[in-house]
């Protein structure tokens, strides 16, 4: 049977700092800019969840959209949809808010929790123009 790769994307909204303890508040400045700003600062996100495997033979499917998205909706999503991922996300908690980082821990929140086929790859778009992608490698 063939393997397919199905993909489930899902949005939300989040603010974040980009700043390093193990920088100075001036290498801080030159390093992140404007994303550095005491206040923080906020994307609208859009996470893509691509799941692989073989479609059932009765269903069809690899894995259910409709659960994949619930799934998604109560391990991610309803913890850091408009939260500041710096202060308010327990599992982000002295980490680097980057685009890279943060598609890394969500990855992580996910990875033994995919019901049917294999969790294969997270697509966090932090604008239109800035993606990272994670394949748990």
């Amino acid at each position: 049977m063939a393997m397919v790769y199905v993909t489930r994307r899902m949005h939300f909204n989040a603010a974040h700092r980009l700043h390093s303890d193990a920088l100075t508040e001036d290498e801080n400045a030159q390093t992140y800019g404007a994303c550095n700003n005491p206040m923080g600062h906020g994307h609208n996100y859009e996470l893509e969840i691509t799941v692989k495997g073989t479609p059932d033979p009765v269903t069809g499917m690899v894995i259910d959209l409709k659960d994949l998205k619930d799934l998604v909706q109560h391990v991610i999503i309803d913890k850091i949809d408009h939260k500041h991922l710096n202060y308010d996300v327990d599992f982000m908690r002295g980490i680097v808010p980057t685009a890279e980082n943060i598609v890394v821990a969500l990855w992580q929140q996910l990875r033994d929790k995919i019901p049917a086929g294999e969790l294969y790859e997270l697509k966090l778009f932090e604008t239109p123009r800035n993606i990272a992608y994670y394949r748990g490698e």
